[in-house]
């Protein structure tokens, strides 16, 4: 019971921090003169993959392996399939070109990367699956070409006057009270993540359930929470491209940014982690895909979001009968 309540203390902290830092980062930047624009694509972007990045470095330096990749990969099949899911049956969501174009195509490729990069022991035979330094670096790159390309395409749309982020609210805030909230956020995050992870373990040790499957369900729907609120109010609001850019951005960045990192700091030597979950992931973002190209006329309807949620539920029974 104790290790249940410090795994909620944990993610409070978590996610109170990345809000304090992000909205101390963004009020900072935007007295420096730093254009909305800039601050949308890089500080609330990564505000939403701050859990995420929070937990998996943390149990990257703690040698958590199955905790660090269970994480990212449960949050990417959680963001499609049920956040997706969720999204799409409250309001339909329109998926605009250059979404079906490239971004989901990138996310496509970054899963196929990260499948060839983790299944060593099924590709190469190895002793065992891992993410290695070189690995880590790969991604970072991948990460650098996607931020990269997602300036270039916000220019184009400002170019236009089309701008989405000028939505992106920055409170305005005294110099001393940004870098308060931006050190207590941070604080916040690295002792939130610790205590998240050590709880996380302990509560898997006790109840005799592998470290991956713990991380793939409660780990990963407990750091997925900023993306699910995002997401479902951008859609009550009629804000699309926010809803469905902000999951495949999210994947984009966990699996680039925050494997990336996570292993270029500590190999991740993976055990827990099944084929058929990194297939899972890959499925996710290939029948969003398929449903916005094909079957939805660019727009993922309330029975293709139905689609998704009994996809997330057949995967739900199978990691319960796994476990």
């Amino acid at each position: 019971m104790t290790d249940i309540l410090l795994l909620i203390i944990g993610l409070v902290l978590i996610i109170g921090g990345a809000n304090f830092l992000t909205d101390g980062a963004s009020s900072l930047a935007g007295k420096c003169g730093i254009k909305p624009l800039i601050i949308g694509l890089t500080i609330v972007a990564f505000g939403t993959s701050a859990p995420e990045l929070a937990v998996s470095i943390s149990s990257s330096i703690k040698g958590n392996a199955d905790i660090a990749m269970g994480n990212i990969v449960g949050s990417n099949i959680l963001n499609i399939l049920l956040i997706g899911g969720m999204t799409a049956l409250i309001k339909p969501l329109k998926i605009s070109m250059s979404t079906l174009k490239y971004e989901i195509p990138f996310a496509l490729f970054i899963s196929a990367i990260l499948i060839f990069l983790c299944l060593d022991s099924t590709i190469w035979n190895a002793a065992t699956n891992s993410l290695s330094r070189i690995d880590g670096i790969i991604l970072l790159v991948l990460f650098a070409l996607f931020l990269r390309y997602t300036f270039w395409i916000s220019k184009k749309r400002e170019e236009k006057g089309i701008n989405m982020n000028d939505d992106v609210l920055i409170k305005q805030r005294n110099t001393f009270l940004c870098i308060t909230f931006i050190i207590g956020g941070l604080a916040a995050l690295v002792y939130g993540g610790q205590l998240f992870v050590e709880s996380a373990s302990q509560i898997a040790r006790h109840y005799h359930i592998s470290e991956a499957v713990i991380a793939i369900t409660i780990v990963a729907l407990g750091t997925s929470l900023p993306e699910l609120a995002t997401s479902i109010v951008a859609a009550i609001k009629g804000q699309h491209e926010i809803a469905v850019g902000n999951i495949i951005g999210s994947n984009i960045f966990n699996i680039t940014l925050i494997l990336g990192a996570s292993a270029t700091i500590n190999p991740l030597y993976i055990k827990g982690i099944s084929t058929v979950d990194y297939i899972t992931m890959f499925t996710s973002v290939l029948v969003l895909y398929v449903f916005g190209l094909f079957w939805g006329d660019k727009e993922l309807k309330r029975i293709e979001g139905i689609g998704l949620l009994i996809l997330f539920v057949i995967y739900l029974a199978y990691l319960l009968i796994k476990a």
